[in-house]
């Protein structure tokens, strides 16, 4: 089955347009959830809203409100909403173009890929793309996401085009609070090329396959053990060294010779370790939402 596109309208540069279909470009499906049940019955547990006063209430005696101070809200109806609602032209217009050096990762939000929506918009969709990709550069533009106006950045991506929500700049946090007391001054002359050189020992090529979630295997591995009726296996802690001068770790450091090591999780015997669906391998058992 053809995967479900989340938004189709028109990518428009001046007056320039072509049909296209946004598609979320991650997914957390595969991600081990966990529901709330009761420990005798085993019954999932419903959620119901409770007053601190009136105690359980209706869902349709409930309203929005935004909280302006210490406990005092200013109700917002439907209607209110409505006024500000910004309605879809189903366009997203190219405003400008930059260079992906300048879109600093920390405003980076929800990815998608863009294809091009039927046959015939495929020239366009090409022409569109490959001037971006010769360009380098990304394209900032402007859609309307279940009611929101978004401001994503668009760019080339193998055959298709890459997009990506920008967080608003008042959800970013300033750095000061966070680094205004480590010190600025340059580090031991020494110290800094032998760490230079540890990383260039351990330099390597990024595959998201050899840093596979831990975790979730071995989460996984257990719930495995579990339906078969065994006892969990209780995954071995990382070992700790002992503490040492930072100038003789990084001289030990690069007494080691062996290559970047690989992420793995020790499989259970008999059993091969869950894969990430990314690899293509059959879907594991795992909880309903």
């Amino acid at each position: 089955m053809a995967p479900r596109a989340s938004w189709k309208g028109y990518l428009k540069l001046s007056l320039v347009s072509c049909p296209v279909r946004l598609y979320p470009a991650t997914s957390s499906k595969e991600r081990i959830t966990f529901n709330q049940l009761h420990k005798k019955t085993h019954n999932r547990i419903n959620m119901k809203p409770v007053d601190p006063e009136l105690g359980l209430v209706e869902r349709s005696d409930l309203v929005k409100g935004y909280e302006y101070e210490d406990k005092q809200y200013v109700i917002i109806e439907d209607g209110d909403l409505d006024s500000v609602r910004i309605e879809s032209n189903h366009t997203m217009n190219i405003e400008a173009f930059v260079d992906e050096k300048d879109v600093d990762v920390i405003y980076q939000d929800a990815p998608y890929y863009l294809a091009p929506d039927g046959a015939m918009a495929e020239e366009t969709f090409i022409v569109l793309r490959e001037a971006m990709r010769k360009s380098g550069k990304l394209a900032i533009a402007r859609l309307v996401l279940s009611s929101r106006e978004r401001v994503v950045t668009i760019g080339a991506r193998e055959t298709g085009m890459f997009v990506c929500t920008l967080r608003n700049p008042s959800e970013v946090r300033g750095t000061a609070e966070y680094f205004g007391n480590i010190p600025t001054g340059k580090p031991d002359a020494e110290m800094l090329q032998l760490a230079e050189a540890l990383i260039q020992q351990k330099l390597t090529t990024f595959d998201p396959k050899n840093y596979e979630d831990r975790y979730e295997i071995a989460l996984m591995n257990m719930i495995k053990e579990k339906l078969k009726g065994h006892k969990p296996i209780i995954a071995a802690a990382p070992e700790r060294g002992n503490v040492i001068n930072l100038m003789d770790a990084l001289k030990a450091s690069l007494g080691q010779t062996k290559p970047p090591a690989k992420s793995k999780t020790k499989a259970v015997p008999d059993e091969k370790p869950a894969k990430v669906a990314a690899s293509g391998g059959a879907r594991t058992p795992k909880s309903k939402k």
